[in-house]
């Protein structure tokens, strides 16, 4: 999943974009017209600074205002609903939502089932662990020690390259530990179950900004993924939502959207 940009790929493009988000009412001229669609688009909830729960109950995030933003221009309808991660391609692609937004890394192996729009962002895996971790310092030392464990949920982006980029390409090794949700890893490593945790630059700076000191991210980036919206097999939204993507890199939308959340917002305020 989600796997798989960071701060780093991000900034020399941000701050040259100091941009504001460009006011759009209704429908954008030169764009589809949906007429007022309901779509209805599935979510995890689970990924700062992607989509979360803020403190205030709200769900919040990057993919929430880029949603937001694209039924403006459209002229659609947004309403939410709530999947785990395990489940939400099964269910895209049955066709119980129209759409699903959770960081999801575009693989070949995922085309099989569902359709992805194009990229609306780029991403990098990262090596989150506790703060006064000593004993390795990279993805190389990490896989010297048999001693260490990883986190991560089967199925994603990091689960994969645990496997594949980290150890020894063997998916059922004892050293990684399978969890239901990204929140549950990052808990276990916290309470020293485990002793590290591959995210990505999108969330892991936010998990590291709201631990009180504990966590840290150590080591280089670990190759890149696109992140992009799924949809059932032949949806006819995919061409509207690419268009609207398109035109929102053109005018600096995403741009903003991307200093908005990854350089000005504050995980935890």
């Amino acid at each position: 999943m989600r796997l798989a940009t960071t701060l780093a790929c991000l900034a020399s493009g941000l701050l040259a974009a100091l941009v504001t988000l460009p006011a759009t009412e209704g429908h954008a001229s030169g764009l589809p017209d949906l007429k007022g669609r309901e779509i209805v688009v599935v979510t995890e909830n689970a990924y700062p600074p992607l989509q979360f729960i803020d403190k205030s109950g709200q769900a919040v995030g990057w993919e929430y205002d880029a949603m937001a933003e694209i039924a403006k221009r459209l002229n659609a309808k947004i309403s939410y609903q709530n999947s785990s991660w395990d489940a939400m391609i099964p269910a895209v692609s049955a066709g119980e939502y129209d759409l699903g937004m959770t960081g999801i890394t575009i693989r070949d192996d995922r085309k099989d089932k569902v359709d992805f729009s194009d990229p609306y962002m780029r991403s990098e895996m990262i090596m989150l662990v506790r703060a006064d971790e000593s004993r390795f310092t990279d993805a190389k030392s990490f896989a010297a020690n048999p001693d260490l464990l990883m986190a991560a949920q089967p199925g994603t982006t990091p689960f994969y390259v645990g496997v594949y980029e980290v150890l020894d390409g063997n998916e059922a090794n004892p050293r990684i530990k399978k969890f239901e949700t990204f929140g549950a890893g990052v808990a276990a490593l916290k309470a020293g179950d485990v002793d590290l945790v591959l995210t990505d630059g999108t969330a892991g700076p936010g998990y590291v900004s709201t631990s009180n000191g504990t966590l840290k991210i150590i080591g280089e980036k670990l190759g890149a993924e696109d992140f992009g919206f799924i949809f059932k097999k032949g949806s006819d939204l995919v061409a509207p939502i690419n268009a609207a993507i398109a035109a929102m890199k053109a005018d600096g939308t995403i741009a903003a959207l991307d200093k908005k959340w990854f350089l000005d917002y504050k995980m935890g305020q």
